[in-house]
């Protein structure tokens, strides 16, 4: 199953460690106005971006839908469903409580 990891400064990676996809929330800390997101993309278009303030953003960048998102989602469960994506498991990322929109 192909991923990749987008970080603060844009780079990606891809099929990273689980350690790599771990530590990126760490890079919030340092976000700014110009760079403000880290994400997990599936190969599949599905891709969860995480910012600083607490926003998380569901959305498949390769398709035409709306995008979704929940707001004060705890570290633990950020974690929690970056790595559910990494695995390919869309299904319980999906199943979530998301709100329409990109808040």
């Amino acid at each position: 199953m192909a991923f990749s990891i987008t970080h603060t400064s844009g780079a990606m990676e891809k099929n990273p460690s689980g350690e790599a996809v771990r530590a990126l929330l760490d890079e919030l800390e340092t976000a700014d106005v110009e760079h403000p997101d880290v994400a997990v993309s599936h190969e599949s278009g599905w891709t969860l971006s995480a910012f600083g303030g607490g926003l998380v953003v569901w959305e498949n960048v390769e398709e035409d839908e709306e995008p979704r998102h929940q707001v004060g989602i705890p570290r633990d469960e950020v974690v929690r469903l970056f790595d559910a994506l990494a695995r390919g498991d869309l299904a319980a990322v999906d199943a979530e409580s998301w709100a329409a929109g990109y808040s």
